[in-house]
């Protein structure tokens, strides 16, 4: 793919792939106030795929027949995606699952001493035996299943091994590790990761809360550290503070690490965008990948440089994630990055007219608004009295 990295890019090419599954249309879901219909719910869920993601989780179906009903439209839309959904480790919830005609499932299940004790009321020993019949009676219907481990970052490793054990004697296909309350740190993910990599032969994969700010963090440490998937979100929606968010993640590690999965990530900005659009959290102007100041420049130095050479201030170009580099002009604006700004346009100002222009820009009312691109012939125009 073009538009990717810059001639100077001096991280080394890691070729490992990693699988995505996003959540978005599940824990994105269970963020406060959010409810997809089943129309956006396939909506998304096209896009999902047309990114390319390998699996698309489309919600938790026992919570209700409307649930249910979402998740069988998208998992009838025979999309090149896997589609998987979320069930405890109880025979109601596969049959939920199976009757919504899943590829797969995400059996989830806690044996922390912390949930073992104030949530399940109950030991490790019955835990362990309720997660290894969940997976028999999955496996028996022929789907995938994964077991996660819920609050597995504040899990002993004994515990955590003792479930896992019985996952795999009992054919999971993969293991989760989820960081429910996103408070493990980049070493303690890298920690776990190469302790259960050693431990276990099967596919893991990594699901990261963002309550500490560290979700793709702590996402990318589990990358480097060998984790097979990784459970991520648009624009990190998710319960709380949300997920590692899908965009961040996946340009990350092209960008940074040199993994091409083969995604068009030309449509994360509209992939974004309907999300936004879908669930009615903006997107922060200031966000990473998507946000509306992502390839905005304003500082004369930066506009300056910019325009001679985007990967001075850029990583990558912005058509590569579907967005437009955007100009601004203001009171932070510089002659050099105006004059070569005018120039580009087909206008040729003399030093004097020139000093008039940044003289007006500077004086602009603090309140006033940034001047873009299209805007700045005609105010150059009105400023020099000339017609347009």
């Amino acid at each position: 793919m073009k538009y990717f990295t810059s001639p100077y890019n001096f991280i080394q090419q890691d070729t490992r792939k990693v699988k995505i599954y996003d959540t978005t249309l599940r824990d994105g879901e269970q963020t406060p106030g959010v409810k997809f219909s089943r129309e956006q719910k396939v909506a998304i869920a096209r896009k999902l795929d047309e990114l390319g993601v390998d699996s698309i989780e489309a919600g938790f179906p026992v919570i209700s027949e409307y649930d249910e009903a979402a998740v069988k439209a998208v998992a009838s839309e025979r999309l090149d995606a896997d589609v998987i959904c979320l069930c405890r480790a109880k025979q109601k919830d596969i049959d939920a699952a199976l009757r919504a005609g899943v590829d797969g499932i995400i059996v989830f299940l806690a044996v922390s001493d912390l949930h073992l004790k104030y949530k399940l009321h109950t030991d490790l020993a019955t835990s362990v035996a309720m997660a290894g019949d969940a997976i028999d009676y999955a496996k028996s219907h022929g789907v995938f299943v994964q077991l996660s481990a819920e609050d597995a970052t504040r899990t002993s490793i004994g515990n955590l091994t003792a479930l896992f054990n019985a996952a795999k004697e009992r054919g999971a296909d993969r293991l989760g590790i989820a960081d429910t309350t996103g408070c493990i740190r980049p070493q303690g993910m890298r920690y776990l990761v190469e302790k259960l990599r050693k431990n276990f032969d099967i596919e893991l994969s990594a699901h990261c809360h963002d309550d500490f700010g560290l979700a793709v963090a702590n996402s990318l440490t589990a990358y480097e550290a060998g984790i097979d998937a990784l459970s991520l979100s648009v624009n990190g929606l998710g319960e709380r503070c949300g997920n590692a968010s899908l965009e961040e993640v996946v340009m990350s590690l092209y960008a940074l690490y040199g993994v091409d999965m083969g995604y068009k990530t030309s449509v994360l900005k509209e992939l974004s965008e309907m999300v936004s659009k879908y669930s009615g959290i903006p997107i922060p102007i200031n966000k990473a990948i998507v946000g509306p100041n992502a390839f905005r420049h304003e500082s004369g130095i930066h506009v300056a440089a910019v325009i001679k050479c985007p990967f001075t201030y850029e990583s990558y170009e912005p058509q590569a994630v579907g967005q437009e580099r955007r100009l601004t002009f203001g009171r932070h604006s510089g002659s050099e990055g105006v004059r070569e700004k005018l120039k580009s346009m087909g206008m040729q100002v003399t030093d004097k007219e020139l000093a008039e222009v940044i003289k007006a820009l500077k004086t602009m009312p603090v309140d006033a608004s940034p001047i873009d691109n299209g805007g700045l012939l005609a105010f150059v125009n009105a400023v020099l009295n000339r017609k347009g």
